[in-house]
């Protein structure tokens, strides 16, 4: 033990001797802390945790690359070594103590840019810093690891220094350490996965940004773990006390003995995707970190309130605080500006109705809904682009819905956040299946493609609904509708939808219900569901109904877009596919198809009348029930992203107050959704999630379609590449 501290002590005095050491541990480094704090605005957020993490890993190549491999051949050639050789001493301690003064040498610079990165840029600190100081630690040691390997299979300063440089570089440029990962091409992204530092930049960022733990970062952890002990075993099996101590060129392929676990990693990582799904992620956080302040807006807050002149600071993707008339200098706030004169703000628009599994046209079988997980991917990212932040799919194929789920809520892909309320219980071969096999094409999708369930008894729908809440499902549907008749219709049995509607409440989902006519409205109330959908279109809701939906708290769902549309499409009428959001949005395959099938025979115009639906709209906003919006986007021109606003536009046109019509697809949707404690409104706390328009949607509900800008969780959409995203 005495030699170790002996030799680590002498290898600290003679470190901090050299020029080189203090240039590649502190200076350079610093130097690359301000031009990137300068290039990211730092001051603007979260982007300095991207900074910290580059430069610490810039650092630990300095310090492993040059500071161990340059410096053990440079001891070696100019016979240093040779002084240990006649001790005697063995070459463990010698590369054990040059691997701790590494660690002396660097771990101050780590703790002073923290001070730095706190005091400067109001940097959080992490939530798990022991993990993160571990992880600084195991890298340190892995790359010096491989720097030490370097040195022991050269022959000279100057092979050495070619050696070094071309993997200095490599993993500098091609890491992440240097530019982000998330902007190169999937080619080179591969080939960055096979780089050690890669992992290191990915793991700390990982910590760092989405406070993982080094559990979470196990493969990059174990990697670099393995490296250690591979590099120092072989060292020590390598080393030379001399330059005359040549070295057969074929032992240099024990290099690739020490990078073995990275050409692992790597291989997997390459096929796996995961680090670049993670990489996706990782850069939607940093966006959304920013600091920005939305300025001389016209704000409406989602619970009727409008502020005409103020201002909104999002920090770290949240509403940090609401100006009214005395806005600030952003500067002072060290915020980006974003300027929004003549607007309007709101929060997000919410669609609560909606069938993902169904495209909303004709689409090409062959083409447009070969991928269903691509179709809906895309549909999320439609909503997104029409200013649409969240959704409410209501009867979609349990296994493709989830997976499309979890890859946009989690950021890996853009798209409205998605609530997914599983297949629908209904009788098989119910819920529209006459009509639809007459019309074209994907027109039958909805009726036939929702993988749908009937419970015979009460003790089967507790299994159902339990299997749904085992995978996560966000709620459930139900089917009711007896009033057509059974050659159109078939009905669930109301005593199957209490029975629903019990396990349901035992497992704190809530239900909703599509209803036909009168009976079923009262059929689901005394089921207490949670929401009643349509209503009826062809029937007048007596009004102790809509009284008793007011008491018991029940949301009422018009979707007045999807009967509209019915009488259109059978009228052979195409206003609907000429709305500019249309348009941007629906592929013109889809619309061209759509406008060929207009007036096609078998669309159950029987079941509408818009009157009559308007009327139960107006009686149930009089009665007092909380309105939500919902468009049953994915019917027969009832496109996917840009319908919202249309349904809106059919309330106001019936007489419902504007400010209401926005309430119902912002703060109302979002409780009925159960998260309005992170979105629905513009308040201090919440998910900087909004929509900016021109003009004004409160004296013309039109405007919300001139659609300006949209923030979703603190992100500046970028609507330009939002549907051309893979």
């Amino acid at each position: 033990m005495k030699t170790y501290l002996a030799l680590i002590q002498n290898d600290i005095r003679l470190a901090f001797r050299r020029r080189v050491v203090i240039f590649f541990n502190y200076l350079m480094p610093f130097m690359f802390f301000f031009i990137f704090a300068q290039s990211f605005h730092a001051e603007q957020g979260g982007a300095i945790l991207q900074v910290f993490t580059m430069v610490t890993v810039i650092g630990i190549l300095g310090n492993g690359m040059m500071g161990a491999g340059m410096r053990a051949v440079q001891d070696r050639e100019t016979n240093i070594l040779r002084r240990y050789k006649v001790a005697p001493i063995s070459p463990l301690p010698l590369l054990v103590a040059s691997t701790v003064t590494g660690l002396i040498v660097y771990l101050p610079f780590v703790v002073m840019m923290l001070l730095l990165a706190r005091s400067r840029y109001g940097m959080q600190i992490p939530q798990h810093v022991a993990a993160m100081m571990i992880f600084i630690v195991l890298g340190l040691v892995a790359i010096r690891s491989i720097g030490l390997i370097l040195s022991s299979v050269v022959n000279s300063m100057q092979e050495a220094a070619i050696l070094v440089q071309i993997l200095y570089i490599s993993m500098l440029l091609l890491s992440g350490a240097t530019f982000p990962l998330a902007i190169l091409p999937p080619w080179l992204f591969n080939v960055t996965q096979f780089i050690p530092s890669t992992h290191l930049v990915t793991g700390l960022q990982g910590i760092m940004i989405r406070n993982e733990t080094l559990l979470d970062n196990w493969q990059a952890t174990g990697a670099l773990l393995l490296t250690t002990v591979i590099g120092l075993f072989l060292s020590v099996k390598l080393f030379r006390w001399e330059k005359e101590e040549k070295i057969k060129p074929v032992a240099r392929l024990w290099l690739l003995a020490v990078l073995l676990p990275f050409i692992v990693l790597g291989t997997w990582q390459a096929h796996s995707k995961a680090n670049a799904a993670e990489s996706k992620i990782v850069d939607r956080d940093l966006s959304r970190s920013r600091t920005r302040l939305i300025r001389n807006a016209r704000i409406f807050i989602g619970d009727g309130r409008v502020i005409e002149n103020g201002a909104v600071l999002v920090k770290a993707g949240k509403i940090a605080e609401i100006y009214d008339g005395n806005i600030p200098d952003p500067k002072a706030l060290s915020a980006e500006p974003v300027e929004a004169a003549g607007k309007t703000l709101l929060p997000g628009l919410i669609d609560t109705h909606v069938h993902l599994g169904a495209p909303g046209g004709v689409a090409d079988l062959s083409r447009g809904v070969a991928d269903p997980q691509k179709a809906m991917e895309r549909e999320l990212a439609a909503y997104l682009y029409s200013g649409v932040t969240a959704v409410r799919s209501l009867g979609d194929a349990l296994d493709i819905s989830l997976k499309v789920r979890d890859l946009v809520n989690s950021g890996e892909k853009q798209g409205a956040e998605f609530f997914d309320f599983g297949p629908l219980f209904t009788v098989p071969g119910g819920h529209g299946t006459e009509y639809t096999k007459n019309l074209p094409g994907t027109m039958r999708l909805q009726a036939e493609g929702q993988n749908l369930r009937m419970p015979a008894t009460a003790d089967e729908a507790k299994r159902a609904v339990n299997a749904l809440k085992a995978v996560r499902i966000d709620g459930i549907k139900a089917i009711l509708e007896s009033g057509a008749g059974s050659a159109t219709f078939k009905s669930l049995d109301p005593r199957m939808l209490d029975a629903i509607a019990d396990a349901a409440r035992a497992d704190n989902l809530p239900v909703t219900v599509h209803t036909g006519d009168a009976r079923d409205v009262e059929d689901a109330l005394n089921a207490h569901v949670n929401g009643i959908e349509h209503g009826s279109l062809r029937q007048r809701i007596p009004d102790e109904d809509f009284v008793r939906m007011a008491k018991d708290g029940v949301t009422y769902d018009p979707t007045l877009s999807v009967g509209e549309a019915m009488v259109k499409f059978a009228a052979g009428e195409a206003d609907l596919l000429n709305r500019s959001l249309v348009q941007q949005v629906v592929s013109k395959e889809m619309l061209s198809a759509t406008r060929k099938a207009l007036g096609a025979k078998g669309a159950p115009v029987e079941l509408v009348n818009m009157g009559i639906a308007r009327d139960n709209l107006l009686r149930a906003w009089r009665a007092g029930v909380i309105l939500v919006a919902g468009s049953d986007a994915g019917n027969m021109m009832v496109f996917h992203g840009p319908t919202i606003q249309h349904e809106l536009a059919l309330w106001v046109e019936a007489g419902i107050p504007i400010d209401v019509a926005l309430r119902a697809a912002t703060l109302n949707a979002a409780r009925a959704l159960r998260a309005d404690q992170r979105f629905g409104s513009i308040e201090r706390g919440k998910d900087a999630t909004m929509l900016l328009v021109d003009g004004n949607p409160l004296q013309d509900i039109r405007a919300l379609e001139a659609i300006s800008g949209v923030m979703f969780k603190g992100e500046r959409v970028d609507r330009s590449d939002l549907l051309k995203q893979e």
